[in-house]
């Protein structure tokens, strides 16, 4: 049916029963006149509904297609036969990409049903909508492709198809998972080669290729690339160097290889041709015959065994090859260093059949006696044990041999003079061989024994018949030590002052040198101190005394001729009364003294001790006696009369009267005023009658007069805390002993009015209705008074009401305390009444006390409340945390509590308000300012919830903006596409202009771009441009991702982020680029065939598409034989070489041109050699390895050795790459090595270097070889760690007390590190330890407060040294005198290494601050205990704060802390311990402490004259304690009179 015009025939009326729902897209009116055309509008698919609404329809219409007749499947017209409007909608929703053939465009028309049959054509255009994902055309892709496929080449293609009718829905990217330095994917789906495979590193790759629209919408697939290896590598071993390690006995294949057994294969693994093995040479060349390989397995075998012990070093080098069993000419090398370990088959050996050493006897612990060198053929030396036997030997040996003091206490010459002993070698390794070797250490004297005297005190007489030179007494002293170390000579040093004495300095002989003037009565006694000292080059010595007595005539004699004693009654017999003086030489000429009268009553002894011979009585005898004495030696006689006087005893006690007193005070007594006196009797006498008073109880509150009796106030009295005090009076005289008697005494304490009334508040409150009727009772006041009667009494009144007003409106019950209110009540007059009372006692005067009521008047409700504002108005930020408060509304109501107990009547969604009228923000709201920005609330106050009054206001509330909203970006392009070219600051290319918004107001939306971080290429002009300001290389980099910052200007500011891509067009800027710069090709003239491949020529080109595109052609030269591929730069033979009769070389140059406009192009030179015969092809090292050697130390560049390798034509060039050790070595063009740092053979002695060689083949080939360096001693210098040693030591340090050890290093190895220590220059006050390095004391006393600096210079067995300087401070302040000595029964040598925890210990005892300065073997000094059987003596000194402690302090508080010291002392040397503090001599500037005693007798005669004068002279000396066994005595001589004094007992 033609619907192009008019339909004269028929009339059909279509009625549709429809209901269309929603609006119509557009509406117009039908033209049945003459027809028309028109376009409804514009809907996005997938609507459902009416389309078009048709009006002045006079006839009948119907739906007719129009172009297109399948678009009637979307739309039907709805119409009423005799409606003026018919309405088109749709039947099914409408599809912009089922309409895609007509531009998304919905065709249709309504014709006129009548005579005429006019269409009326309409348009409706759908809008496409991304409502279709991009579909694969399959789920999986697959490709092979040969590892030698060209780069930028295509692999395989995908494609996904978009369903969507428009580019903006349908554009397809690719992308693929996991990113690939190998493949990438275009937009066109194509998988191109982005470099070079490599079947040995990946056999296949698995991709999922992602097709995703502009809509984010995407299909995935999988895609897998297999690749095929190619035939081009050389075979290669799985490591270049191997390590054999042997014994040197074995036979047969190598039983340890590392890394790994030995293995190669081919190098293309996917063809992996079969290989066959060969050795090509051993190093050293003498061992060639002794190994052997498997051609097959490359299984390397010892054929003969190696001994270790004739090889020159310790490992083999066996270069080995493998090769192809196809070409023999493709092969690989390796290097098996083989290390022949040593088997233990030789016994150890001593460097002498023996030893004989001389050693200084008493030489400290680890003192190096000798050092034994032993040695082993075997690899490493000796190693084993070393021991002395027998064990106990007092020597150690180290495991260096070094023969060491172990036990210094048994080197002790006197008593073994050698010793003889073996150091047994034994090895650890089986069969643990062992070899002995004896020893003889002879003990070379010391002087370490002081003489020693028989005994200690030696006597001689002198009588009248004395001669000068006569003998009085002979010393003798013993010394063990030999030679000059035991010579003695005797001297006296002290107490011969007159020079009446003489010694025989040999003999020991004492000899009266000038006679000596006796006195009568009188026995002159002499002390002289005689020293034994040795001829040491350091002397020893000890001391004696010898006491020379000289006795005088004998004529006794009384020294007074009266004598005055007393003696107490009753004392039984025996008391001595007094001691007579006289003269007498009763030491040698006996005397004897007897009482010549009252003879039963009194005895004398001998030394002239007067004592009773019975028990005396003062009361019933004499109370004096005058008893007359005598005394005689038998020839001559003397006497004299001794006054005795006898004392009274105490024997009565003080008595006070019968019954006990009682007494009263008032409370308010003052102190010191009198109570009572209560007194006692004594019949006694004088002292023994006098009394003493004293007081018992009373809590101090009373005291008595000590004399009188008089009992007093002593302090404060308060009846109502104490009414009554029982005292006990104690009366006690003054005899010895005291006695005593008790009185008892009761004191009562009257009651004074001191209390003033207390109230039991000091405050009372009362609340009162304003309604309460008068006579009502308010409250009880109360108070106390703890006095007694009246004084405790109380009245109540009130003296002051506030506010005042007459009469008063309450009145106070003056006995019962009760407050009544007698006057009615208004609160609005008065509020609160505050009431002064007072509580009065009934003492006199009266006491008063205060206290106030406060009655607090109750209101009634009767006032609404009232608001501040009728409208509070408050600006808060939309940012306003959930639950903060907005305001505080401010309600004020005049009753009572005012609008406490209100409560707000609010009706809001958003805040909400307290009791308090705060307006906060809800806790489950948030404010947004963009969707609300203001709220008007009205709130209701009511003052209370029964019955309560309210008010209302109206709170505005107006949101502020907070910037909340971050900058949003519009739809950008991706990618944006720009022509690659040079850009520049100054000449920008503008991009795209970025229009982002923000909702926010005022700065925070003020909207800046920028790039997130600084960008060579690309940034944004101020007004959201996007500038190009560099080169872009689109072969550089093809795609740029730019991120850009959106960022507003409030604060805290915002930002967003996004991403776009800037992808680059290509321009023809690229030449192509051969893949190398020569290609070369040898063939054989046998094998030539015309169309056979000598090589690929390939170049490549970094532009894309037709720029890219590359043609081959030879622009220089040419040959007949040669022809070139254009496209895929094959180069083939043209014929089969027939006419070439000999070894020819064809050079010609090939150019590869682009298909760019302009075309570029680049060249390569061509090389292809025509050969007779087979050349061997690849590089290859003049020898497999190589051995070098260098002395350490040297600087870097020291020249180690060369290489060589040959590429094996002068066409090819030969380049050096080390593989290894590349820190510490460097190799040249030419192959020569040299160091690049200082080497140390202590830190390495060997290095195996992997020295690479490669041609310029093409491809290369190349060639590794194994380099040994070894590392050659050089002797190096010690070293000191330190050049300047500080140390301290004090000036009384004895000999060989340690001062610092100085040690040095030396970094070689052997004998050569073995240093020796001396002094640079001798001293006369310290020396070192030759072995040790042990600086220790010779003398110090003379550099008291100084410091002294030696130089120690050690010295390696080569003569190389080093020098350090010790400095010492000598520390003054102590003497010898300061030193306090303990023995302790441990050897000394374990004292001196536990010696700073000996100084801990006592210093934690004593409390001082301990220095131990010598620590020294036991000798002959003597204690007052016996020594135990190993002894060391320890001295020290102690200080506090820097001051020296006296000894005689120290030795006091360290035997009374024994007991302390003692366990200090066992947690340092354990259980058994036994000390002992030792008794030293006094310091020769304090041994004499001579004491004059003038004690002059005045006789109470008539004549008063002086009857006596007596002279004591006390001489006082103590024992030496010896230091290191010397011993020193500086006493004098003192003359002793034997005059015995009277002494009253």
């Amino acid at each position: 049916m033609d619907t192009g015009g008019p339909i004269r025939a028929g009339l059909l009326l279509l009625v549709c029963a429809c209901v269309a729902t929603g609006s119509p897209i557009g509406t117009s009116d039908i033209n049945c006149a003459q027809g028309s055309s028109g376009n409804v509008g514009q809907v996005n698919e997938g609507y459902s509904g009416e389309v078009e609404v048709v009006r002045g329809i006079t006839g009948g219409v119907k739906l007719v297609p129009h172009i297109f007749p399948t678009h009637l499947q979307f739309v039907e017209l709805s119409f009423t036969p005799g409606d003026a409007a018919a309405t088109v909608r749709t039947v099914t929703p409408l599809d912009a990409d089922a309409l895609a053939a007509s531009d998304s465009t919905l065709y249709y028309s309504i014709m006129c049903d009548d005579m005429t049959k006019y269409n009326n054509t309409r348009t409706l255009k759908i809008n496409d909508l991304n409502d279709n994902q991009p579909i694969f055309g399959q789920k999986s892709y697959s490709a092979s492709v040969s590892e030698i496929h060209s780069v930028g080449s295509e692999v395989l293609q995908v494609s996904a198809v978009d369903a969507d009718s428009t580019p903006a829905n349908n554009r397809v990217a690719y992308s693929i998972e996991p990113t690939s330095e190998d493949f990438m994917v275009t937009n066109s789906g194509a998988f191109i080669l982005k470099r070079s495979l490599n079947y040995n590193i990946v056999q296949k790759y698995d991709f999922i290729v992602t097709a995703k629209d502009n809509g984010g919408l995407n299909d995935t697939a999988s895609v897998l690339i297999t690749v095929e290896d190619f035939d081009n590598l050389n075979p290669y071993f799985s490591h270049n160097v191997y390590q054999a390690f042997i014994p040197e006995n074995q036979v047969g294949p190598f039983r340890t290889l590392e890394p790994e057994a030995i293995k190669a294969q081919d190098g293309d693994l996917g063809i992996n041709v079969t290989l066959t093995y060969s050795i090509i040479s051993v190093s050293p060349d003498k061992y060639r015959t002794n190994f052997r390989v498997d051609s097959s397995s490359g299984v390397v075998s010892v054929l003969t065994a190696v001994d270790r012990e004739e090889m020159d070093s310790s490992a083999i080098s066996v270069s080995i090859q493998a090769a192809q069993t196809d070409d023999a000419l493709k092969t690989v090398g390796a290097v098996v260093s083989v290390f022949v370990e040593d088997v233990n088959d030789n016994p150890p050996e001593f460097d002498r059949p023996g030893y004989s050493v001389s050693l200084l006897e008493n030489s400290p612990v680890d003192s190096v006696v000798f050092k034994a060198a032993v040695s082993d053929q075997d690899q490493g030396g000796f190693v084993g044990t070393l021991r002395i036997v027998p064990e106990s030997s007092p020597f150690s040996v180290g495991s260096d041999g070094t023969v060491r003091v172990k036990n210094p206490s048994a080197l002790d010459r006197e008593t073994t003079e050698s010793f003889r002993f073996e150091i047994e070698a034994k090895e650890t390794d089986p069969p643990n061989a062992v070899v002995v070797v004896e020893v003889n250490v002879t003990l070379l004297d010391e002087n370490d024994n002081s003489p020693s005297f028989s005994t200690n005190t030696f006597e001689g007489k002198v009588f009248a018949n004395q001669t000068v030179g006569m003998q009085l007494v002979q010393v003798k002293a013993e010394d063990p030590d030999a030679g000059l170390n035991g010579q003695i000579k005797y001297s006296i040093d002290f107490g011969n002052k007159d020079g009446f004495f003489s010694i025989e300095e040999n003999r020991g002989e004492i000899l009266l040198a000038q006679t000596i003037p006796l006195v009568e009565n009188q026995i002159l006694e002499f002390p002289l101190y005689i020293t034994a000292r040795d001829g040491g080059a350091i002397s020893r010595s000890s001391s004696a005394q010898v006491k020379i007595r000289a006795p005088g005539d004998s004529k006794p004699q009384f020294v007074h001729e009266v004598y005055r004693g007393t003696v107490e009654e009753e004392r039984d017999p025996g008391v001595v009364i007094l001691r007579v003086a006289f003269h007498a030489v009763a030491a040698e000429i006996p005397v004897t003294l007897r009482v010549d009268s009252e003879a039963d009553k009194f005895i004398i002894s001998n030394r002239g001790e007067f004592s009773t011979r019975v028990k005396l009585d003062y009361d019933e005898a004499p109370h004096n006696y005058s008893v007359a004495i005598s005394i005689s030696d038998g020839v001559h006689s003397n006497s004299a009369v001794v006054e005795v006087q006898v004392t009274d005893v105490n024997d009565n006690s003080p008595v006070f009267a019968p019954g006990s007193v009682t007494t009263a005070v008032p409370e308010d007594a003052e102190v010191g005023s009198n109570v009572t006196a209560v007194t006692a009797t004594d019949k006694d006498s004088g002292f023994n009658k006098e009394i003493r008073y004293s007081l018992r109880g009373g809590e101090g509150r009373f005291s008595v007069d000590p004399v009188s009796g008089m009992l007093s106030v002593a302090g404060a009295l308060d009846r109502e805390t104490k009414a009554e005090y029982n005292l006990q009076l104690v009366a006690e005289d003054q005899g010895r002993p005291s006695g005593s008697a008790t009185a008892s005494l009761l004191v009562q304490v009257s009651d004074v009015n001191d209390n003033v009334p207390q109230f039991s508040e000091g405050e009372y409150r009362a609340d009162v209705l304003e309604t309460q009727p008068v006579g009502t009772s308010l409250l009880t006041l109360s108070a106390a008074d703890p006095d007694k009667e009246a004084n405790g009494s109380v009245t109540f009144s009130i003296f002051q009401q506030s506010p005042s007003s007459e009469p008063l409106v309450f009145e106070l019950d003056s006995s019962s305390g009760v407050l009544r209110l007698v006057r009615p009540l208004d609160y609005s007059e008065v509020k609160v009444y505050s009431l002064q009372v007072q509580a009065s006692d009934g003492g006199a005067p009266s006491l008063v006390g205060n206290s106030s009521v406060v009655v607090v008047v109750k209101d009634v409700n009767n006032n609404p409340p009232e608001f501040s504002k009728e409208i509070y108005s408050a600006d808060i930020y939309e940012n306003l945390a959930s639950g903060a408060s907005v305001l505080t509304l401010e309600v004020t109501d005049r009753d009572e509590g005012g609008f406490s107990n209100g409560y707000f009547l609010f009706d809001n969604d958003t805040f909400d308000i307290n009791k308090q009228g705060v307006v906060s923000l809800r806790n489950d709201v948030t404010l947004d300012r963009e969707t609300k920005d203001s709220y008007m609330i009205q709130v209701v106050a009511v003052d209370q919830v029964a019955a309560g009054l309210s008010a209302t206001a109206r709170l505005k509330v107006s949101v502020l903006d907070y910037n909340d909203n971050a900058p949003q970006f519009p739809s950008l392009p991706d990618p944006f596409l720009v022509a690659e070219g040079e850009y520049s600051e100054v000449a920008p290319m503008d991009l795209y202009s970025i229009e982002a918004t923000d909702a926010d107001l005022g700065p925070n939306g003020e909207v800046t771009l920028s790039l997130l971080g600084p960008h060579p290429l690309f940034r944004f002009r101020e007004d959201g441009t996007l500038l190009a300001v560099g080169s872009l290389d689109r072969e550089r980099q093809e795609t740029y991702e730019l991120f850009v910052r959106a960022s507003d200007g409030g604060s805290p500011q915002r930002e967003n982020i996004t991403s776009f891509r800037v992808s680059l067009l290509d321009v023809n800027d690229n030449r192509p680029q051969f893949s190398s710069s020569s290609y070369v090709s040898t063939v054989l003239l046998k094998e030539a065939q015309e169309g056979k491949l000598l090589l690929t020529l390939s170049a490549s080109d970094r532009d894309a598409g037709n720029n890219s595109l590359i043609g081959y052609s030879f622009s220089a030269g040419s040959s007949p034989y040669l022809a070139l591929d254009s496209e895929t730069g094959a180069v083939t033979l043209t014929s089969n070489l027939t006419d070439v009769t000999e070894d020819a070389t064809l050079v010609l140059t090939a150019m590869a041109k682009d298909h760019g406009r302009p075309p570029l192009n680049s060249t390569a030179r061509v090389v292809v050699n025509l050969r007779l015969v087979n050349l061997m092809e690849g590089v290859a090292f003049l020898s497999s390895s190589y051995n070098f050697s260098l002395p350490e130390n040297q600087a870097a560049g020291a020249p180690v050795g060369e290489v060589s390798a040959s590429s094996g034509s002068v066409l090819y060039d030969v380049a050096y790459a080390l593989k290894t050790h590349g820190d510490r070595f460097s190799v040249s063009p030419s192959g020569a090595l040299v160091t690049r740092t200082g080497l140390d053979k202590e830190e390495q002695e060997w290095y195996i270097l992997q020295v690479e060689a490669v041609d310029t083949r093409t491809p290369p080939t190349s060639a590794t070889a194994a380099v040994r360096v070894q590392v050659q001693d050089v002797n190096e210098s010690p070293r000191f760690a330190s050049e300047v040693h500080k140390a301290s030591v004090f000036s009384i340090a004895p000999y060989k007390t340690p001062v610092v050890r100085v040690e040095a290093s030396d970094p070689d190895d052997g004998e050569a590190s073995q240093l020796v220590y001396r002094l640079t220059e001798d001293s006369p006050h310290f020396d070192v330890d030759a072995s040790s390095g042990q600086l220790f004391v010779v003398s110090t006393a003379a550099l008291a407060g100084q410091t002294a600096a030696v130089e120690v210079e050690a010295r390696d067995p080569r003569g190389l040294s080093a020098t350090t300087r010790v400095e010492v401070e000598v520390q003054g302040g102590a003497s010898t005198g300061d030193v306090v000595v303990f023995s302790i029964n441990q050897p000394a040598n374990a004292v001196e290494k536990k010696r700073s925890e000996v100084e801990s210990s006592l210093g934690s005892v004593l409390g001082w601050t301990v220095s131990v300065i010598e620590v020294s073997s036991a000798g002959s000094s003597e204690s007052r205990a016996p020594r135990v059987l190993v002894e060391a003596l320890v001295g020290f000194l102690s200080f506090d704060g820097g001051a020296v402690v006296p000894s005689e302090e120290v030795t006091e508080k360290l035997r009374s802390q024994s007991a302390a010291v003692r366990v200090e002392l066992v947690k340092v040397f354990g259980e058994g311990l036994h000390f002992e503090v030792e008794v030293k001599s006094p310091s020769p500037a304090s041994s004499q402490d001579v004491v004059i005693a003038l004690s002059v007798m005045l006789a109470l005669s008539m004549l008063g004259m002086i009857v006596a004068v007596g002279l004591i002279v006390r001489f006082k000396w103590t024992q030496k304690f010896s230091e290191r066994d010397n011993e020193s005595f500086d006493i004098g001589r003192h003359d002793e009179i034997h005059t015995n004094e009277s002494e009253n007992f």
